[in-house]
């Protein structure tokens, strides 16, 4: 969740929504997305909005407080409850997302996916995931999360080699990510994400197939795969102004994701998000796929981002304020857009493009279509699905997909 947020109206004080964003409500999936906005340390590259205890000390009193975090995130979840009313929906997935979710205890996490349950109810075939640190997790946590209906679990493990580690600013060990997996998998986690990151400076083609062994080794179901994006503010972009550190490359990246392919296809990965595979469809993340098909999710916690028929709004940034405002009884919502069918149209193709089935042909105006044949002459998209009305990345499409989609939207 990047750190800036967007403008927009105001969002109401009871955060009411529109009844145009109800009307239908019932056969749509929901999702909820649990932000926890904090971190022992701010690695260097990382531009989303966390908080270490040094940065909150002083600025937010006991409001901002890990201690009481789970309660405070529980009055927006029964908020969440009376905006949405009578919304007969069980919740298909939750996603506690951050920062750290697990510098919390495990039976804070616990507590609030239990608050969900209480005030919507959970799909029988739920999908609960959490992500975590490898350094902040034991088998005893583990076993917690488990036993309270986590069933997904994901792992920043970034890179094997101790080097790049360095420059990320990741205080785990090498080889600790892949005993989590282990650890995982003995508390009854049948759903294992590693989370990689490839381009960072100084890392080598050597490096990055010696992390991605050592992923594949560690037998998770579901790897993520970024390219290391340099946000300004941070404090690697500043290593990188300074001349510290060369600056990313993106044909390197390029070389890197065609190695991730190759290596993970091998292994009996499935590519079915540009940077994600899985070994089964059972292995996809679903609550990733509800973002990019337009579904509903409700985002709580500071500086989260929700959106339910067409309205997104999000919510203050500091722990601080988003505490303040619940416990005087208000929406912590900072602003709010309502999507026109054109915003919604385009943000499909925007996403849809990115995903294994690709995007209905139909949704493209005389500009993308044009843009869509070009494409399919260039080697950018699968000549099959394009004659079956869908336009399908190739491998090659793949690696220039915000080219692509730019060409289709405009």
């Amino acid at each position: 969740m990047p750190s800036a947020l967007p403008d927009g109206e105001p969002v109401p004080a009871d955060g009411a929504l529109p009844a145009s964003a109800l009307a239908g409500a019932a056969e749509r999936p929901l999702g909820f997305y649990l932000h926890v906005p904090y971190c022992a340390t701010r690695c260097g590259y990382c531009d989303f909005n966390t908080y270490t205890a040094t940065e909150l000390r002083g600025t937010g009193g006991v409001l901002a407080s890990r201690d009481n975090y789970a309660e405070t995130l529980t009055d927006e979840i029964r908020l969440a409850r009376k905006v949405l009313g009578d919304d007969p929906r069980e919740v298909r997935t939750v996603f506690v997302g951050g920062g750290t979710p697990t510098l919390l205890a495990a039976g804070d996490l616990v507590r609030m996916l239990h608050a969900i349950r209480d005030e919507f109810g959970l799909a029988p075939d739920a999908e609960i995931t959490t992500e975590a640190n490898p350094e902040s997790v034991d088998p005893a946590y583990l076993a917690t999360l488990r036993e309270g209906g986590f069933n997904r679990i994901s792992f920043g493990m970034q890179s094997a080699e101790q080097h790049v580690l360095k420059i990320l600013d990741r205080t785990h060990t090498p080889g600790r990510p892949e005993a989590c997996v282990a650890e995982a998998r003995a508390a009854g986690f049948d759903h294992v994400n590693l989370d990689l990151i490839y381009g960072t400076p100084g890392e080598s083609d050597d490096d990055w197939r010696a992390s991605l062994d050592a992923a594949l080794g560690a037998g998770p179901d579901h790897v993520s795969a970024y390219a290391l994006i340099v946000e300004e503010g941070t404090q690697l972009a500043r290593r990188i102004r300074r001349g510290e550190v060369p600056m990313t490359d993106d044909d390197v990246h390029a070389d890197r994701y065609l190695i991730a392919e190759e290596t993970l296809s091998a292994a009996g990965f499935d590519w079915y998000e540009v940077s994600n595979w899985a070994t089964s469809d059972a292995g996809r993340c679903l609550h990733n796929k509800l973002y990019w098909r337009g579904a509903d999710w409700w985002g709580a916690g500071p500086g989260a981002h929700s959106h339910v028929g067409g309205v997104r709004w999000w919510n203050v940034k500091h722990p601080g304020a988003y505490a303040g405002a619940l416990a005087a009884g208000r929406s912590p919502g900072a602003g709010r857009e309502v999507l026109t069918e054109e915003d919604r149209r385009v943000e499909r193709v925007l996403l849809e493009l990115r995903l294994r089935e690709g995007v209905p042909l139909s949704l493209l105006r005389e500009a993308g279509l044009a843009a869509s044949r070009r494409a399919l002459s260039e080697g950018l998209l699968q000549a099959g699905p394009y004659e079956d009305g869908r336009a399908v990345l190739t491998l090659r499409g793949r690696l220039l997909a915000d080219a692509v989609v730019r060409d289709l939207v405009d």
